[in-house]
Formats: structure tokens, C-alpha cells, sequence
């Protein structure tokens, strides 16, 4: 007997909430709004939870009258909203616990932005902290983000800090370093040096002079190998806290999208597996390998290995750099400096980037390509198009675009059509958007950057990212941000207002949408009976504030697997 498929789920569901013991929920929600984000947007009185699992959604009176005991957990919200956990399908873990929490934290996304004397000071306050033989790290500066605008570092202005202890400092967008003559000289680097390839660029002067300015990772590896490596308690350590900080903001499951970019794909690989099985994370990871790190052939680990708390499920390549960087690929020219002819490069050419990732599609790993410019995203869509040819249901691999930044009307219809999904740094708009529309790329290409609105309009599905660390997690700042379109810079102005979408729609990008795009759906993004109680529960509904407010509502509690945590 075949079912239609909403006749079908209807079976599932009531097939799953009648495993449950009726009348013997652990807890209830009740008291407030519960935002359900489930296919007709709905607001229920109350939740119910047994064993992990939401086992019933609805009326205050029929939840009570039929799951409360004697030993449920009652939960008054008091006013304040229930909603599901928030899905973060864009981070790098364990850089962010690397770089942050073991370097010198050198981010500013507040005003007024650094200048070179600050940033100095900064660095010369540490170095009483560098044990001998030890080098000074840091991260965070950025150039576009620094006064005068696009002042950088380089190897003399960290000669100042320090001759004698290496430096070796990386930029927020992650694709930028730069060093000091002491760290070049440990390195074994000389201005013969020929670059490293795969987009790595020691950068030289006029004369041919090594500047200390790097240029994407495989430039960091001399560096790196010289550095001593962190403990693995100092490492796990910093993971830990990372993991927590991100539930505290309302995270509950989340993406690694760079696993084997530090430390090789099978310790990186370890190191998630025991932090799971020791139990020491809070949130849900999906794991996507680090494409640069892997050998032709590997098939150590399948596709989907793992499980509902750990689970590998995509391969990962860099196509270009960063936009705010000026290394992300484009069509035409940079705007900045004046009359510039360079307009970045692609990490690969065609056919090498298809002939890495066609192995991997075959056995059946999702694909996520880094495309910040509209050439890399022309040459991703491109590639995408030769991987689906012949498919009838493209949309089940869930392709995925990172970043999507500098883009045409055309490449968003190319995407859509192919089921292909982009995840947006939305943050691009609130931080480096008066950079963008001012001086890197023309007010032109900066009001289609992060085209959440042409998605839309188009029938697809987008979502909201930090890329931490490259920009601070916070969904609710995401939200803010894509519906507002407000840079930070005053006077503040509206970037791309024909990009805006609804608080449904960015709250969607962080919840259901995004668990759509990890395939992850089934278990969360949405309070529905039979999926994982991933919760959060916020001190103001974000449907009934100013958009440009919702950044500011503070998460009160998260809950995964119907399990509240607490937060260290």
C-alpha cells in the first residue's frame, strides 16, 4: 500500500508520540510564547518533553491534562519566548578556539577601530606573557576595519614590537598573515622564495623584499610548523570554552567547516570523537573535511559517519579569499586603491577544483565550496552543474555556497534552480558594509552583497552564518542584521534594502532552514512532535521586536536534548 506523503508523516508522527508513555512528560513548557517555526509559523501555549524528544505541542490545557505527573518538570516562562535551538551552519571550531582562545585576541567590532600605534601597543603589552623560546600569536587586526583605512601591519611595524621574539599575527578574515623579520628568518623563508601554491603568496615589495605579508593559509605553514603546538589539554581546553560560549548565545547544533585545516583530518577527527565521548559538548556538530588536507583516495572515515550528536557529512574547498581582504576572485575590478586592475584570484583552476571534489561527491559527501566573488561563484555553480548533470533530484545533495558575497541576479536563479543552497556572513553587512560600498567594491556590487531578498523572490532556501571566528556568533545579531541592512559606520544607511527579508525569514536561516542544509532537519530546527528538544528560551519574542533590537534580546536558557545547559 503506497501513502501520500503528508497522509505518510501524519502515520510517523503519530506512530512516534504514541512510543512516549502518555501522561508522564519529564517537562512542560508553559507561560509564554512558543514560536514553533514549523510549516505554518505557528505559536502554541505549551511543549511537552520525555526522554529528549518533544512529545507534544499545543494547547496550555490539553498538554497539561494529558502528559503532566506527579514528577514533570513544570517550566513557567513568565512571559518570555520558547523557541527551537538556533542552527549555526558556518564556524571553524577549532581556529576559533585556537586563534581566540589561545592567541592574542586582537578583534575590534566596536567603534572606533584601531590604528597601527594601537594595535603595537597591544601586541608589546603580551610579550611579557611569551615563555622563552615562544612565540608571540595573535589575531583579529584588520586592515579595513583599521584608520586610516586599509593601514596593515608589516614586517618593519612588528620589528617595533620585537626583534627578538617571532611574530606572527593573522588577519579576521583568516586569509591574510603577517610577521615579523624573526619569524621570516625561523621560517627559512628569503626573498628567493618561491611562493607556496595553492593561493599561498609571501608578498614582496618593488624591490623584491619579503613585506612579512602573507597570503592565504599554505603561507602560514612555514610559520606554523616553527610555532610550538599547543598542549593537547591547553587545545581541548580552548574547544571546551569555544562549545560553551556558542550555547550561551542560544546555539545548539553547529557546523565545523574546516576539520583538518590545523592539525591533519584523523587528529582533528580524534579530537571530536573523544570530546564526545568524554560527553563535553553542549551542542550537536556536524563536521565538514577540510578539502586542502586530503589525500586523493582517503576513505577513512564515509560519508554520514557518526551519529545525531557527532556526525561527518561534507568536503570543504576554498575557492578564492576574502572580499574585505581584496583576495576573493571578482568578475571585474576592485574599486580600491583608485584605478586598480586587480580583481583577485581563484584558488584553482576548473578543472583542478572539479577533479578534487567529483571522488568525494560520487561516494556520496555533500560539497561546500568557500566563494566569496562572483568569478569563483560563476566557476562553483559551473562545476555544480557538471556534478548534477543527469540527476532528477539535484536538490537532495544540498550543494552548498559559503559566503555567496559579491554576486549577480543571474547566479542567484542558477543556484536556486539546482537546489543549491548559500549561506550568507551576514555580518559582512553590519561591519564591513560602508568598507564595501565606499571603497573596496562601489555601492553598485555592495547592494547585492548576502542576497537574502533574490533567494527568496527566487523559491530558495539561504542561511545566516559568523564564520567564526572571522566575525562574532550570535544569531540574533544575524537576524538584526539581514533584516535591517544597517552598517555600523555613522551615519548609518540601509545596504541593498531590495535584500532585506522578513524576522520569519531570518529566523527560518537559523533554525529549520539551516538543520535543511547540514540534513539535520529531521532532528531539529523546528518544535515538532518527534524531534530532539533543542531549545532556547529568550527574554523577548523576536517576531514582536524593532528588528534592529533583536540583537539585543538576551538568551535566558538552552536546552539540548531536553536537557538544560549550563553554561561554563
Amino acid at each position: 500500500m503506497r501513502f501520500a506523503p503528508n497522509l505518510l508523516a501524519a502515520i510517523l508522527l503519530a506512530q512516534s508520540a504514541a512510543a512516549f508513555a502518555n501522561g508522564n512528560a519529564d517537562t512542560i513548557f508553559y507561560g509564554g510564547p512558543i514560536v514553533t517555526v514549523n510549516g505554518k509559523n505557528e505559536e502554541v501555549q505549551a511543549l511537552a518533553i520525555q526522554n529528549g524528544k518533544i512529545v507534544a505541542v499545543g494547547k496550555k490545557h490539553d498538554v497539561i491534562k494529558d502528559w503532566q505527573a506527579p514528577a514533570t518538570k513544570i517550566v513557567d516562562l513568565n512571559g518570555q519566548t520558547l523557541m527551537p535551538g538556533f542552527v549555526e551552519p558556518h564556524v571553524h571550531i577549532i581556529v576559533t578556539s585556537y586563534l581566540e582562545g589561545l592567541g592574542v585576541n586582537l578583534s575590534n567590532f566596536a567603534l572606533p577601530y584601531d590604528t597601527i600605534d594601537t594595535i603595537s601597543a597591544k601586541l608589546r603589552a603580551q610579550l611579557k606573557n611569551v615563555p622563552a623560546g615562544g612565540w608571540l600569536f595573535g589575531f583579529g587586526v584588520d586592515p579595513s576595519r583599521t584608520a586610516p583605512f586599509m593601514a596593515e601591519l608589516t614586517a618593519d611595524d612588528l620589528d617595533k614590537v620585537s626583534t627578538d621574539v617571532p611574530i606572527f599575527i593573522v588577519n579576521q578574515s583568516g586569509h591574510i598573515g603577517y610577521v615579523n623579520h624573526k619569524a621570516i628568518e625561523l621560517a627559512g623563508l628569503t626573498d628567493n622564495t618561491p611562493n607556496p601554491g595553492d593561493g599561498g603568496i609571501y608578498v614582496k615589495d618593488a624591490q623584491g623584499k619579503l613585506t612579512g605579508k602573507l597570503v592565504e593559509p599554505p603561507s602560514y605553514l612555514p610559520f606554523m610548523a616553527k610555532m610550538p603546538a599547543p598542549t593537547e589539554a591547553q587545545l581541548l581546553g580552548a574547544i571546551k570554552n569555544t562549545l560553551n560560549s556558542m550555547a550561551a548565545t542560544g546555539i545548539t547544533t553547529v557546523s565545523e567547516m574546516s576539520v583538518g585545516s590545523n592539525f591533519g583530518i584523523d587528529r582533528e577527527v580524534a579530537i571530536y570523537r573523544d570530546i564526545f565521548a568524554k560527553n563535553a559538548s553542549p551542542v550537536r556538530v556536524r563536521g565538514y573535511l577540510w578539502g586542502q588536507a586530503l589525500p586523493v583516495g582517503y576513505n577513512s572515515i564515509k560519508p554520514n559517519d557518526g551519529d545525531d550528536w557527532l556526525r561527518f557529512i561534507g568536503v570543504k574547498y576554498i575557492s578564492d579569499g576574502s572580499t574585505q581582504g581584496l583576495t576573493a576572485a571578482l568578475n571585474n575590478p576592485y574599486f580600491y586603491p583608485k584605478d586598480s586592475t586587480f580583481s583577485g584570484d581563484l584558488n584553482y583552476t576548473d578543472g583542478a577544483i572539479y577533479g578534487l571534489m567529483k571522488p568525494f561527491f560520487d561516494q556520496g559527501w555533500q560539497i561546500s565550496i568557500h566563494a566569496n566573488g562572483d568569478k569563483a561563484i560563476d566557476q562553483t555553480l559551473n562545476n555544480y552543474a557538471k556534478l548534477l548533470d543527469g540527476n532528477k533530484n539535484p536538490q537532495a545533495r544540498r550543494l552548498r555556497v559559503e559566503h555567496f558575497t559579491v554576486n549577480t541576479e543571474g547566479q542567484v536563479a542558477k543556484a536556486v534552480k539546482m537546489g543549491v543552497i548559500p549561506s550568507f556572513t551576514i555580518g559582512h553587512v553590519n561591519f564591513w558594509g560602508q568598507a564595501f560600498n565606499d571603497h573596496l567594491i562601489g555601492p553598485d556590487r555592495a547592494q547585492r552583497i548576502d542576497p537574502a531578498g533574490d533567494v527568496i523572490r527566487a523559491g530558495g532556501k539561504f542561511t545566516l552564518h559568523s564564520d567564526s571566528p572571522v566575525s562574532p556568533f550570535g544569531p540574533l545579531a544575524y537576524i538584526s542584521d539581514e533584516v535591517t541592512r544597517l552598517w555600523q559606520v555613522p551615519p548609518q544607511k540601509v545596504l541593498g534594502p531590495k535584500q532585506a527579508v522578513t524576522v520569519d525569514d531570518a529566523i527560518r536561516a537559523i533554525t529549520i532552514d539551516a538543520a535543511y542544509q547540514i540534513f539535520a532537519d529531521n532532528l531539529v530546527g523546528s518544535l515538532e512532535v518527534g524531534k530532539q528538544a533543542d531549545l532556547v528560551v529568550l527574554e523577548k519574542n523576536p517576531r514582536k521586536t524593532p528588528p534592529a533590537e533583536i540583537r539585543n534580546i538576551k538568551v535566558k536558557q538552552t536546552w539540548v536534548d531536553g536537557k538544560q545547559i549550563v553554561w561554563k
